[in-house]
Protein backbone atom coordinates (compact mmCIF):
# COMPACT_ATOMS: atom_id res chain seq x y z
CA UNK A 1 0.00 0.00 0.00
CA UNK A 2 1.04 3.50 -0.93
CA UNK A 3 1.17 6.25 1.74
CA UNK A 4 1.20 10.15 1.74
CA UNK A 5 1.38 12.36 4.52
CA UNK A 6 -0.44 15.94 4.80
CA UNK A 7 3.07 17.50 4.10
CA UNK A 8 3.37 15.76 0.66
CA UNK A 9 0.12 16.36 -0.14
CA UNK A 10 0.31 19.77 0.49
CA UNK A 11 3.15 19.86 -1.64
CA UNK A 12 1.80 18.49 -4.81
CA UNK A 13 -1.19 20.35 -4.23
CA UNK A 14 0.06 23.84 -3.30
CA UNK A 15 -2.11 23.64 0.10
CA UNK A 16 -1.50 25.06 3.61
CA UNK A 17 -1.70 22.35 6.42
CA UNK A 18 -3.65 22.69 9.51
CA UNK A 19 -3.00 20.22 12.02
CA UNK A 20 -0.46 17.39 12.26
CA UNK A 21 1.66 17.69 8.97
CA UNK A 22 3.14 14.00 9.47
CA UNK A 23 -0.36 12.68 9.23
CA UNK A 24 -0.40 9.95 6.96
CA UNK A 25 -2.84 8.18 4.58
CA UNK A 26 -3.25 5.10 2.03
CA UNK A 27 -6.83 5.07 1.02
CA UNK A 28 -9.50 7.66 0.21
CA UNK A 29 -12.99 7.73 1.41
CA UNK A 30 -15.96 9.83 1.52
CA UNK A 31 -16.21 11.90 4.62
CA UNK A 32 -18.84 10.09 6.33
CA UNK A 33 -17.48 7.01 6.05
CA UNK A 34 -13.69 7.72 6.51
CA UNK A 35 -11.22 5.70 9.00
CA UNK A 36 -7.58 6.05 10.61
CA UNK A 37 -5.33 6.19 7.58
CA UNK A 38 -8.10 7.41 4.93
CA UNK A 39 -8.26 11.12 2.93
CA UNK A 40 -11.91 12.53 2.87
CA UNK A 41 -12.68 15.73 1.36
CA UNK A 42 -15.63 18.26 1.85
CA UNK A 43 -17.04 19.80 -1.05
CA UNK A 44 -20.76 20.75 -0.48
CA UNK A 45 -21.62 22.41 2.83
CA UNK A 46 -24.23 20.30 3.56
CA UNK A 47 -21.87 17.45 4.49
CA UNK A 48 -19.88 19.77 7.02
CA UNK A 49 -21.36 18.14 10.22
CA UNK A 50 -19.61 14.95 9.32
CA UNK A 51 -15.92 17.14 9.56
CA UNK A 52 -16.35 16.94 13.41
CA UNK A 53 -17.05 13.22 13.74
CA UNK A 54 -15.36 11.61 10.69
CA UNK A 55 -12.41 9.26 11.74
CA UNK A 56 -9.84 9.76 8.32
CA UNK A 57 -6.64 10.95 8.93
CA UNK A 58 -6.86 13.91 6.48
CA UNK A 59 -9.82 16.01 5.24
CA UNK A 60 -9.09 18.84 1.98
CA UNK A 61 -11.59 21.44 1.88
CA UNK A 62 -11.83 25.09 -0.18
CA UNK A 63 -8.95 27.82 1.28
CA UNK A 64 -11.91 29.82 2.50
CA UNK A 65 -13.45 27.46 4.48
CA UNK A 66 -13.60 28.02 8.58
CA UNK A 67 -14.74 25.21 10.99
CA UNK A 68 -16.99 25.84 13.45
CA UNK A 69 -16.07 23.62 15.86
CA UNK A 70 -12.58 21.50 16.81
CA UNK A 71 -11.34 18.52 13.61
CA UNK A 72 -9.44 15.96 14.92
CA UNK A 73 -8.32 15.10 11.53
CA UNK A 74 -5.60 17.02 9.63
CA UNK A 75 -7.01 19.78 7.18
CA UNK A 76 -4.97 20.73 4.16
CA UNK A 77 -6.95 23.94 2.45
CA UNK A 78 -7.05 24.08 -0.99
CA UNK A 79 -8.23 26.28 -3.49
CA UNK A 80 -10.54 23.81 -5.62
CA UNK A 81 -11.16 20.64 -3.06
CA UNK A 82 -13.02 18.98 -5.80
CA UNK A 83 -10.63 19.80 -8.36
CA UNK A 84 -7.65 18.69 -6.16
CA UNK A 85 -9.05 15.41 -5.32
CA UNK A 86 -9.77 14.35 -9.01
CA UNK A 87 -6.09 15.23 -9.10
CA UNK A 88 -4.88 12.94 -6.17
CA UNK A 89 -6.62 10.52 -7.08
CA UNK A 90 -4.63 10.56 -10.98
CA UNK A 91 -1.15 10.52 -9.19
CA UNK A 92 -2.34 7.60 -7.00
CA UNK A 93 -3.42 5.41 -9.66
CA UNK A 94 -0.14 6.39 -11.73
CA UNK A 95 1.58 5.45 -9.17
CA UNK A 96 0.61 1.93 -8.82
CA UNK A 97 2.50 -0.48 -10.43
CA UNK A 98 2.16 -1.59 -14.00
CA UNK A 99 1.40 -5.41 -14.65
CA UNK A 100 3.75 -6.65 -17.55
CA UNK A 101 4.68 -9.34 -19.25
CA UNK A 102 2.92 -11.72 -21.41
CA UNK A 103 1.43 -14.90 -19.51
CA UNK A 104 2.42 -18.37 -21.35
CA UNK A 105 -0.97 -19.44 -21.27
CA UNK A 106 -2.05 -16.52 -23.47
CA UNK A 107 -3.01 -17.72 -26.95
CA UNK A 108 -1.46 -15.04 -29.76
CA UNK A 109 -1.56 -16.77 -33.34
CA UNK A 110 1.00 -16.36 -35.73
CA UNK A 111 0.94 -12.75 -37.54
CA UNK A 112 -0.24 -11.18 -34.44
CA UNK A 113 1.62 -7.88 -33.68
CA UNK A 114 2.45 -6.90 -29.86
CA UNK A 115 3.99 -3.86 -28.88
CA UNK A 116 6.34 -3.20 -26.27
CA UNK A 117 6.03 -2.89 -22.74
CA UNK A 118 2.80 -4.79 -22.82
CA UNK A 119 1.14 -6.74 -20.39
CA UNK A 120 -1.23 -10.03 -21.49
CA UNK A 121 -2.78 -12.53 -18.84
CA UNK A 122 -4.01 -15.66 -19.05
CA UNK A 123 -6.14 -16.98 -21.50
CA UNK A 124 -6.23 -13.85 -23.75
CA UNK A 125 -6.83 -14.81 -27.11
CA UNK A 126 -4.92 -12.74 -30.25
CA UNK A 127 -6.09 -14.06 -33.37
CA UNK A 128 -3.72 -13.60 -36.52
CA UNK A 129 -3.51 -10.27 -38.19
CA UNK A 130 -4.00 -8.51 -34.60
CA UNK A 131 -1.90 -5.24 -33.72
CA UNK A 132 -1.76 -4.48 -30.40
CA UNK A 133 0.22 -0.93 -29.45
CA UNK A 134 2.95 -0.11 -27.04
CA UNK A 135 2.03 -0.13 -23.45
CA UNK A 136 -0.98 -1.40 -23.38
CA UNK A 137 -2.72 -3.58 -20.44
CA UNK A 138 -4.74 -7.07 -21.94
CA UNK A 139 -6.28 -8.77 -18.82
CA UNK A 140 -7.31 -12.23 -18.32
CA UNK A 141 -9.69 -14.26 -21.07
CA UNK A 142 -9.74 -11.28 -23.41
CA UNK A 143 -10.48 -11.93 -27.35
CA UNK A 144 -9.24 -10.33 -29.77
CA UNK A 145 -10.72 -11.38 -33.15
CA UNK A 146 -8.89 -11.25 -36.73
CA UNK A 147 -7.66 -7.94 -37.79
CA UNK A 148 -8.47 -6.51 -35.25
CA UNK A 149 -6.27 -3.21 -33.80
CA UNK A 150 -5.69 -1.47 -30.27
CA UNK A 151 -3.56 1.66 -30.12
CA UNK A 152 -0.82 2.47 -27.94
CA UNK A 153 -1.81 2.75 -23.98
CA UNK A 154 -5.11 0.85 -23.86
CA UNK A 155 -6.92 -1.10 -21.34
CA UNK A 156 -9.00 -3.93 -21.62
CA UNK A 157 -10.23 -5.70 -18.36
CA UNK A 158 -11.38 -8.73 -17.98
CA UNK A 159 -14.11 -10.46 -20.26
CA UNK A 160 -13.86 -7.86 -23.22
CA UNK A 161 -14.32 -9.49 -26.66
CA UNK A 162 -13.44 -7.66 -30.16
CA UNK A 163 -14.52 -9.00 -33.08
CA UNK A 164 -13.02 -9.50 -36.40
CA UNK A 165 -11.78 -6.36 -38.17
CA UNK A 166 -12.84 -3.84 -35.22
CA UNK A 167 -10.58 -0.60 -34.02
CA UNK A 168 -9.79 0.63 -31.21
CA UNK A 169 -7.91 3.62 -30.53
CA UNK A 170 -4.97 4.56 -28.26
CA UNK A 171 -5.76 5.30 -24.12
CA UNK A 172 -8.68 4.13 -24.30
CA UNK A 173 -10.72 1.79 -20.92
CA UNK A 174 -13.33 -1.28 -21.88
CA UNK A 175 -14.46 -2.19 -18.89
CA UNK A 176 -15.20 -6.33 -18.36
CA UNK A 177 -17.33 -7.82 -20.20
CA UNK A 178 -17.97 -5.17 -22.83
CA UNK A 179 -18.96 -7.08 -26.43
CA UNK A 180 -17.14 -4.52 -29.24
CA UNK A 181 -18.27 -5.61 -32.76
CA UNK A 182 -20.97 -8.77 -32.28
CA UNK A 183 -23.41 -8.50 -35.25
CA UNK A 184 -26.18 -5.87 -35.59
CA UNK A 185 -30.05 -6.98 -35.11
CA UNK A 186 -31.10 -7.45 -39.11
CA UNK A 187 -33.41 -9.45 -40.08
CA UNK A 188 -35.61 -9.45 -43.17
CA UNK A 189 -39.37 -10.79 -43.13
CA UNK A 190 -39.57 -14.10 -45.77
CA UNK A 191 -42.16 -15.84 -47.21
CA UNK A 192 -42.38 -18.74 -44.68
CA UNK A 193 -43.32 -16.23 -42.02
CA UNK A 194 -39.98 -16.01 -40.61
CA UNK A 195 -36.85 -14.18 -40.68
CA UNK A 196 -33.68 -14.30 -42.90
CA UNK A 197 -30.54 -12.94 -41.25
CA UNK A 198 -29.11 -9.75 -42.71
CA UNK A 199 -25.55 -10.18 -43.23
CA UNK A 200 -23.38 -7.44 -41.19
CA UNK A 201 -20.13 -6.90 -43.04
CA UNK A 202 -19.17 -3.55 -41.47
CA UNK A 203 -17.38 -3.34 -38.31
CA UNK A 204 -17.04 -1.05 -35.20
CA UNK A 205 -14.42 2.46 -35.03
CA UNK A 206 -13.34 3.49 -31.78
CA UNK A 207 -11.15 6.32 -31.24
CA UNK A 208 -8.91 7.40 -28.94
CA UNK A 209 -9.77 7.93 -25.18
CA UNK A 210 -12.92 6.67 -24.87
CA UNK A 211 -14.20 4.61 -22.21
CA UNK A 212 -16.69 1.63 -22.33
CA UNK A 213 -18.39 0.46 -19.13
CA UNK A 214 -19.06 -3.11 -18.67
CA UNK A 215 -21.37 -5.09 -20.37
CA UNK A 216 -21.70 -2.53 -22.52
CA UNK A 217 -22.45 -3.94 -26.79
CA UNK A 218 -21.27 -1.73 -29.64
CA UNK A 219 -22.57 -3.68 -32.40
CA UNK A 220 -20.88 -3.64 -36.24
CA UNK A 221 -22.39 -2.06 -38.82
CA UNK A 222 -24.38 -3.91 -41.73
CA UNK A 223 -21.84 -2.07 -44.15
CA UNK A 224 -18.82 0.89 -43.28
CA UNK A 225 -18.84 1.28 -39.44
CA UNK A 226 -19.98 1.87 -35.94
CA UNK A 227 -18.44 5.16 -35.27
CA UNK A 228 -17.42 6.12 -31.36
CA UNK A 229 -15.40 9.43 -31.78
CA UNK A 230 -13.17 10.77 -29.67
CA UNK A 231 -13.35 11.24 -25.86
CA UNK A 232 -16.93 9.71 -25.59
CA UNK A 233 -17.47 8.32 -21.97
CA UNK A 234 -20.01 5.24 -21.75
CA UNK A 235 -21.12 4.05 -18.89
CA UNK A 236 -22.67 0.11 -17.77
CA UNK A 237 -25.12 -2.14 -19.75
CA UNK A 238 -25.26 0.21 -23.09
CA UNK A 239 -26.48 -0.70 -26.13
CA UNK A 240 -25.16 0.74 -29.68
CA UNK A 241 -26.79 -0.36 -32.17
CA UNK A 242 -25.33 -1.14 -35.70
CA UNK A 243 -23.91 1.80 -38.21
CA UNK A 244 -24.83 4.00 -34.92
CA UNK A 245 -22.39 7.56 -34.73
CA UNK A 246 -21.22 9.26 -31.49
CA UNK A 247 -20.02 12.54 -31.57
CA UNK A 248 -16.92 13.87 -29.40
CA UNK A 249 -17.11 14.10 -25.50
CA UNK A 250 -20.51 12.74 -25.25
CA UNK A 251 -21.25 11.03 -22.35
CA UNK A 252 -23.67 8.51 -21.45
CA UNK A 253 -25.25 6.90 -18.51
CA UNK A 254 -26.01 3.46 -17.72
CA UNK A 255 -28.99 1.51 -19.42
CA UNK A 256 -29.03 3.57 -22.61
CA UNK A 257 -30.31 1.98 -26.06
CA UNK A 258 -29.29 3.60 -29.50
CA UNK A 259 -30.90 2.06 -32.28
CA UNK A 260 -29.38 1.43 -36.02
CA UNK A 261 -28.56 4.74 -37.72
CA UNK A 262 -28.75 6.56 -35.61
CA UNK A 263 -26.51 9.86 -35.12
CA UNK A 264 -25.69 11.49 -31.57
CA UNK A 265 -23.41 14.68 -32.31
CA UNK A 266 -20.87 16.45 -30.08
CA UNK A 267 -20.69 17.19 -26.13
CA UNK A 268 -24.03 16.07 -25.52
CA UNK A 269 -25.23 14.42 -22.26
CA UNK A 270 -27.76 11.27 -22.24
CA UNK A 271 -28.95 10.12 -18.32
CA UNK A 272 -29.74 6.82 -17.11
CA UNK A 273 -31.77 4.69 -19.56
CA UNK A 274 -32.56 7.28 -22.46
CA UNK A 275 -34.20 5.07 -25.60
CA UNK A 276 -33.31 6.58 -29.03
CA UNK A 277 -34.98 5.47 -32.09
CA UNK A 278 -33.49 4.25 -35.18
CA UNK A 279 -32.54 6.57 -38.09
CA UNK A 280 -32.70 9.61 -35.77
CA UNK A 281 -30.25 12.40 -35.30
CA UNK A 282 -29.46 14.43 -32.26
CA UNK A 283 -27.27 17.74 -32.51
CA UNK A 284 -24.55 18.80 -30.62
CA UNK A 285 -24.70 20.08 -27.43
CA UNK A 286 -28.01 18.07 -26.47
CA UNK A 287 -28.89 17.35 -22.97
CA UNK A 288 -31.30 14.13 -22.29
CA UNK A 289 -33.05 13.47 -19.18
CA UNK A 290 -33.26 10.01 -17.48
CA UNK A 291 -36.11 7.52 -19.05
CA UNK A 292 -36.56 9.88 -22.25
CA UNK A 293 -37.48 8.47 -25.72
CA UNK A 294 -36.46 10.01 -28.57
CA UNK A 295 -38.22 9.37 -31.67
CA UNK A 296 -37.54 12.53 -33.47
CA UNK A 297 -34.41 14.51 -34.67
CA UNK A 298 -33.44 17.44 -32.45
CA UNK A 299 -31.43 20.40 -32.73
CA UNK A 300 -28.13 21.91 -31.82
CA UNK A 301 -28.68 22.53 -27.66
CA UNK A 302 -32.05 21.59 -27.36
CA UNK A 303 -33.15 19.91 -24.10
CA UNK A 304 -35.46 16.76 -23.83
CA UNK A 305 -37.50 15.43 -21.09
CA UNK A 306 -40.30 12.34 -20.93
CA UNK A 307 -41.75 9.33 -23.46
CA UNK A 308 -42.00 10.63 -26.00
CA UNK A 309 -39.55 13.30 -25.07
CA UNK A 310 -40.65 17.15 -25.42
CA UNK A 311 -38.47 20.32 -24.85
CA UNK A 312 -37.45 21.05 -21.65
CA UNK A 313 -39.96 23.68 -20.75
CA UNK A 314 -42.82 22.13 -22.31
CA UNK A 315 -41.85 18.88 -20.57
CA UNK A 316 -41.94 20.73 -17.10
CA UNK A 317 -45.27 22.33 -18.00
CA UNK A 318 -47.07 19.16 -18.67
CA UNK A 319 -45.72 17.45 -15.60
CA UNK A 320 -47.62 20.15 -13.68
CA UNK A 321 -50.77 19.17 -15.38
CA UNK A 322 -50.11 15.97 -14.64
CA UNK A 323 -49.93 15.66 -11.04
CA UNK A 324 -53.28 17.55 -10.85
CA UNK A 325 -54.89 15.40 -13.02
CA UNK A 326 -57.07 13.86 -10.29
CA UNK A 327 -57.83 16.79 -9.10
CA UNK A 328 -59.18 18.03 -12.54
CA UNK A 329 -60.83 15.20 -13.35
CA UNK A 330 -63.14 15.72 -10.04
CA UNK A 331 -63.77 18.93 -11.00
CA UNK A 332 -64.74 18.18 -14.52
CA UNK A 333 -66.82 15.61 -13.06
CA UNK A 334 -68.29 17.96 -11.08
CA UNK A 335 -68.93 20.61 -13.61
CA UNK A 336 -70.32 18.02 -15.54
CA UNK A 337 -72.93 16.75 -13.11
CA UNK A 338 -73.79 20.94 -12.73
CA UNK A 339 -74.29 21.48 -16.28
CA UNK A 340 -76.75 18.05 -16.32
CA UNK A 341 -78.52 19.73 -13.61
CA UNK A 342 -79.09 22.94 -14.56
CA UNK A 343 -79.98 21.40 -17.99
CA UNK A 344 -82.79 19.50 -16.36
CA UNK A 345 -84.10 22.71 -14.61
CA UNK A 346 -85.00 24.69 -17.64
Amino acid sequence: MMEFTAEMIAGFLGGEIVGDKAASVHTVSSIEEGKAGSLAYLTNPKYEPFLYTTQASIVLVNSDFTPSQPVAATLVKVPDAGACVLKLLEMYNAAKPRRKGISPRASIEEGATVGEECYIGDFTVVEQGVRIGRGCQIYPQVYLGRGVTVGEGTILYPGVKIYEGCSVGSRCILHAGAVIGADGFGFMPNAAGGFDKIPQLGNVVIEDDVEIGANTCIDRAKTDSTIIRRGVKLDNLIQIGHNVQIGENTVSSAQTGIAGTSKVGSNCFLAGQVGIADHVTIGNGVKVGSKSGIDKNVPDGEIRFGYPALPGMQYHRASAVFKRLPELDKRVIALEKALTELNNNK
